[in-house]
């Protein structure tokens, strides 16, 4: 029956109606005796005669008239008037855990404390010889005081409950379903034992708790369907995703306790909810952390050194644990050193303007870092120091320079031209502003982060709440082209920071500077080529190419004694002055070995990416480019502190040094004759201009163009008429500009692509028509087409390409950089912006019919995509690559107490 707003149920006065469920409607109301709210429980007028509901009703009034627990909700009266049963319970404030889980899964400090109120209630129910067989989101109410376990209507004696018959007696969902065929509610918690109607006994209840657990982590359901049966043979076959996949950062010990309680056996499930409990209350006391059994006894301090031994033999990350063992004894605490592998089947990405350089948290419990895997896309990884399984986080794709919050709750990071962040306990990326190119942040304990937004900025500092970014350093441009990698004291006000002219980057102002948020200081601290890290007493950094403490007083900004030299071999990235190193405030040093980062070789590919061999020694090799004979290559190697042009004749294996000058000579390509080579070199006065010699290396070199801003060759078209260039602020590269240059006539320049953006890499079709680049106008490189308005053709010599005759094509879908043509104009190809995969397309039309296909992946290759370069052969068979190989693949070197080695030194 329905009951109105003022009618009575013996001394209950009916209130307002507050839902109705498949065995049930619940009213508030008044107990004019008590002066109280209530909630009363009837049936739906449309099954007030069935005698078996009847009977459920009855069954839940002594079920839970027989409870008494805290997170139970209480039964206060029964009653029966004029052919109307109903129950009077507790009137609960609040909404139900599916409400709550509509909006999200639920924090984990929460819902370890919501888990062990559930667990506990059951285990109350188990202890008096009830299984519920009802537990689900919707049966749990959330108040202020904490959980209230409801509706006990399905409950049965543990001893004598049995399954339910027939799938049309199972309960029914407090939530209707919302369209034909979409199962919602109570299926999705059902243990396999009581789909197939066999016996429920409290593992049933254990199932569907470890089911609610895994929604209340996730926000998704364990199980899903779209029919009856694809649902419950997804319960009966399948497991669920594990619950790190959606969040890297929750305890492992809470995600094997879902999956041991969602076990298809019952014989493998927890066997009692004592034990949940037991484990839950583990867990929230951080217990998690170690991913292994709580000891019964606490370990005397002279039996240490066995259980050491045996920590380091049987998992060398736990080797942690040991470190806290021998901090709290009365041992000196040993210098422990150990290696953090790369996740399986994925490569370090550690380095480079697109790297992700380890990362420890503030604590000194969670090491975050960048890794490709294998399927090519770059993210952030996060690995919990006593745990063996590093976790991705999802959303994090492309990200480089991460950065933990001061509570090492959120890390920030750079992705897609943004600067970000992310909750380590689940949801998504949180964009905070622009950061077109970044080069490291950090967070402030007030919130504020200090950041670096381009290759050459000052910095600037905003909310990480989000917001506009306010300039807070200003560079003198005649010593600094570049402020970067920040690093906050510890009075949240103050900082360090790194700070180089790209031009003179050995010049005496070249170093660490302390500054302050308030603008009121900046000075010089040290003299250095790396950034620095602070940790309490020291700044750590690179001098003479070894790590280097140096003590340092953070109140007055100073340092107090001579740098003392460690033990560590760190790697300093020169690409980006920083030395790929983190350490913590309890003492755990973490780095990237110097030994494994020591250079790239040059491999050739097959198409299939089979790996045919080498062309070449391992050294540190940026740009190459193959002759049109494909007989040899011309490739930057950067073996000195500056870089050269070199040139390998593939069919004897031999290589000789093409230039020799002091400045850095770059980007070489080769005229269409293949007699000379043509470069960029700043030699004269730190500004690039473009060069060619001789390919034999004798004979003059010329000047072939320079301009007021650094030029650069990228192709030379087929005819040996013209040159693409890139001309622009090589330090910055927020904006790059192409041009055509004539090499014949004293022509003008052609403008190719002239925007505010980044444009980059472009190359000349076979045939002189068309010319393909890469350009980040749409928020992340993309490669496109245009004609090229050749004027010997008709094109007149100021046209923009594409603009006469029409036309621009979008090559790339889903990011791209680094084109490259085929020899017979068939192909293009690039390597994919997000990842380190080689993409073809096939040129299926010309002229203004030109048309391609669909995208084709080839292979893997670019484990350092940032400077890796690649040629194509003429007959579309090999690829020449760039590749960093196993160097990417060593381990993080973690050093334990570091600090113990300086002593005495």
């Amino acid at each position: 029956m329905s009951l109105t707003s003022g009618s009575r149920l013996g001394p209950y006065e009916i209130i307002s109606p507050l839902g109705a469920g498949g065995m049930g409607e619940v009213y508030k109301a008044r107990d004019t005796r008590l002066d109280r709210n209530v909630a009363i429980k009837v049936l739906p007028s449309h099954l007030s005669s069935s005698a078996e509901l009847k009977q459920r009703l009855e069954r839940e009034a002594k079920a839970v008239s027989s409870l008494n627990h805290p997170h139970i909700c209480s039964l206060f009266d029964v009653g029966h008037q004029e052919g109307v049963d109903y129950l009077v319970m507790e009137y609960l404030e609040g909404e139900t855990l599916a409400v709550r889980l509509a909006k999200g899964p639920l924090p984990i400090s929460e819902l370890l404390r919501y888990a062990i109120e559930i667990a506990d209630a059951l285990d109350r129910a188990h202890r008096t010889g009830i299984v519920h067989r009802d537990l689900k989101p919707g049966n749990i109410m959330l108040t202020k005081s904490g959980t209230k376990l409801l509706d006990f209507g399905l409950a049965k004696s543990a001893a004598t409950s049995g399954g339910v018959s027939t799938l049309t007696e199972a309960p029914t969902a407090t939530n209707p379903l919302t369209a034909q065929g979409t199962i919602v509610g109570t299926f999705q918690y059902m243990a396999p034992e009581q789909l197939e109607g066999k016996e429920a006994d409290v593992r049933s209840d254990i199932f569907a708790f470890g089911a609610v657990l895994h929604e209340m982590a996730t926000g998704k359901r364990a199980f899903e369907g779209k029919t009856h049966a694809s649902l419950i043979a997804a319960i009966l076959k399948e497991e669920p995703r594990p619950i790190s996949e959606y969040l890297p950062m929750s305890p492992p010990a809470l995600a094997r306790l879902v999956q041991t309680c969602l076990a298809k056996n019952p014989d493998e499930r927890r066997q009692s909810m004592h034990d949940v409990v037991l484990e839950l209350m583990w867990i929230a006391e951080g217990g998690s952390q170690a991913g292994i059994a709580a000891p019964a006894v606490a370990p005397k301090s002279r039996s240490l050194w066995p259980a050491a031994i045996a920590l380091l033999i049987l998992a060398p990350l736990v080797t942690i644990a040991v470190y806290v063992l021998f901090t709290r004894s009365r041992t000196p605490a040993p210098v422990l050193r150990l290696g953090v592998a790369a996740p399986d089947g994925a490569m370090f990405n550690l380095s480079g303007d697109l790297g992700g350089p380890p990362v420890i948290s503030p604590d000194g419990s969670v090491l975050a870092f960048s890794a490709i895997a294998k399927e090519g896309i770059s993210r952030l990884w996060v690995r919990l120091l006593d745990s063996l399984t590093p976790r991705a986080l999802q959303g994090t794709e492309g990200g480089a320079f991460p950065f933990w919050s001061p509570d090492g709750r959120s890390l920030a990071f750079f992705a897609d031209g943004k600067l970000k962040r992310i909750d380590l306990s689940g949801g998504t990326p949180f964009t905070i502003c622009d950061a077109p190119a970044s080069r490291g942040g950090a967070w402030s304990p007030g919130g504020m982060i200090v950041f670096t937004p381009t290759f050459q900025s000052d910095l600037y500092q905003v909310s990480s709440g989000g917001g506009t970014p306010q300039q807070l350093t200003k560079r003198d441009p005649t010593k600094h082209t570049t402020h970067r990698w920040p690093e906050f004291l510890p009075d949240g006000n103050h900082f360090i920071y790194f700070a180089a002219n790209h031009n003179k980057p050995a010049s005496p102002d070249t170093g660490i500077y302390l500054g302050s948020l308030d603008g009121a200081e900046t000075r010089m601290i040290q003299r250095t080529i790396s950034n620095a890290l602070y940790t309490p007493g020291y700044l750590l950094y690179i001098q003479g190419g070894t790590l280097v403490a140096q003590p340092f007083d953070a109140g007055s900004g100073k340092m107090t004694g001579a740098p003392v030299p460690t033990s560590e071999n760190v790697h300093l990235d020169s690409t980006t002055w920083r030395a790929n190193l983190t350490v913590a405030q309890n003492g755990i040093l973490a780095y990237e070995s110097s030994s494994g980062a020591s250079g790239s070789q040059l491999l050739w590919y097959e198409r299939s990416g089979r790996v045919l061999g080498p062309a070449g020694p391992v050294t540190s090799y940026l740009n190459i480019r193959l002759s049109p004979d494909g007989q040899r290559a011309a490739v930057e190697s950067q073996e000195t502190p500056n870089s050269d042009i070199w040139v390998h004749d593939l069919a004897r294996g031999s290589r000789t040094r093409l230039t020799f000058d002091s400045g850095n000579d770059a980007n070489p390509i080769w005229s269409a004759d293949g007699s000379r080579i043509i470069f960029a070199s700043d030699r004269k006065d730190g500004r690039f201009r473009i060069y060619s010699k001789p390919e034999t290396g004798g004979g003059e070199e010329q000047l072939i163009f320079e301009a007021d801003e650094d030029v650069w060759p990228l192709d030379s078209s087929a005819d040996g008429r013209y040159l693409i260039l890139e001309k622009g602020d090589y330090n910055g590269r927020s904006k790059m500009d192409l041009w055509i240059l004539p090499l014949t006539g004293g022509g003008k320049l052609i403008p190719v692509a002239l925007s505010t953006f980044l444009k980059d890499g472009g190359v000349f079709s076979p045939d002189g028509l068309f010319i393909a680049y890469s350009s980040n106008e749409s928020g992340r490189d993309e490669i496109f087409v245009v004609p090229f308005p050749d004027p010997s053709r008709g094109g007149a010599p100021g046209d923009r390409a594409g603009a006469n005759g029409g036309g621009r094509w979008q090559i790339s879908t889903t990011g791209g950089t680094l084109p490259r043509w085929s020899r017979d104009g068939k192909e293009i190809y690039y390597r994919r912006a997000d990842n380190a995969t080689m993409v073809s397309v096939q040129v299926i039309g010309s002229g203004k019919s030109f048309d391609i296909g669909p995208e084709q992946n080839l292979f893997l290759a670019f484990q350092r995509y940032d400077l890796a370069s690649y040629d194509v052969t003429a007959d579309r068979k090999r690829f020449l690559v760039n590749s960093f190989g196993s160097q990417n693949s060593k381990p993080i070197s973690l050093v334990v107490n570091w600090a113990a080695d300086l002593k005495g030194k």
